[in-house]
């Protein structure tokens, strides 16, 4: 997935900075096309190599998708790399992926189309040493009304 750095819409500093965050509709990365290549590349390393992925010619003669469609796990695995052009959490020194919740696919994502995320920040616990941050991402499909992916992402920020 070739992207340009871009500057994340919503920058914020520190646990007080991600706390008043909360509620609030944080923005949206770049569409992203989907390729037959990424999913191919996600079927090997997930060794899922279902027909309705990877064989586009049995997938636009069978399935009711009409052609080849992105993995589900694919989409929500595009998360932590379209967060960052959505929010820039400065004032830590690390984070970590710490989770999901609630996630569905509502709808397919067929091969050649673009994808995008936004984000709302549902959440921000503080612990010992840094703030737990749950994330609302809905995923959605250029031109498609219904969402491709719905997931609460959970990350940790460390001080």
């Amino acid at each position: 997935m070739a992207q340009t750095q871009v500057q994340a819409q919503t920058t914020v500093e520190g646990i007080e900075g991600v706390q008043g965050l909360v509620g609030r509709h944080m923005g949206y990365s770049n569409w992203v096309t989907i390729t037959q290549e990424q999913v191919n590349q996600f079927a090997v390393a997930t060794n899922d190599h279902q027909w309705i992925h990877v064989h586009p010619e049995r997938a636009e003669a069978e399935s009711p998708f009409g052609g080849p469609i992105a993995h589900g796990y694919l989409t929500l695995s595009l998360v932590p790399g379209l967060l960052p052009e959505i929010v820039d959490m400065q004032g830590f020194r690390m984070g970590v992926n710490y989770g999901t919740e609630k996630v569905r696919f509502p709808s397919p994502v067929p091969v050649g189309s673009r994808v995008r995320a936004g984000a709302t920040l549902a959440s921000a616990t503080p612990f010992d040493g840094g703030i737990t941050v749950n994330i609302d991402v809905v995923m959605e499909i250029e031109g498609v009304s219904k969402p491709a992916m719905v997931a609460t992402v959970v990350y940790r920020r460390y001080l």
